[in-house]
């Protein structure tokens, strides 16, 4: 059996079908994925990307299958967010910015690190969608130090 191709895909927030991803499984270029009715299909981007949460995969058939940012464990971190934010920004780590809090992958050193410099943390579950990186198109390795 030949998969449904998606060599394209287009900002739509709708589709014909749903595939759940976590921010990490979002970065990709060529896999196999399943959308969440159990339907399998190739991605194969003409580069990687880094998909968003209402982005859609464009098939061969026509057919859209929208990306659905996945629930994940985070640390909700309160406190001085802009001194947190410099100290999570200088370890690289990705971290979602919002109006009174940043929201960061569940990780106990990052999680040790904020309380010593005073923050708050909360543990949560939700979607993750992090900041993109200053020197690409969303995540990148792109610089050096």
């Amino acid at each position: 059996m030949t998969l449904p191709i998606a060599r394209a895909t287009i900002h739509a927030h709708r589709g014909d079908a749903r595939v759940t991803l976590t921010h990490e499984q979002r970065f990709l270029r060529r896999k196999v994925l399943t959308t969440d009715a159990g339907e399998a299909f190739l991605a194969d981007l003409p580069e990687t990307a880094a998909l968003d949460h209402g982005d859609a995969f464009v098939l061969d058939d026509g057919r859209l299958v929208e990306v659905v940012a996945a629930p994940e464990p985070l640390y909700e971190i309160a406190g001085d967010l802009v001194r947190l934010a410099w100290h999570l920004g200088n370890r690289h780590t990705p971290c979602q910015i919002e109006e009174g809090r940043l929201l960061i992958a569940r990780d106990h050193v990052l999680g040790e690190m904020i309380r010593r410099l005073g923050g708050r943390i909360c543990e949560v579950v939700e979607p993750f969608a992090p900041e993109g990186g200053a020197y690409g198109h969303g995540r990148t390795h792109g610089h050096s130090h």
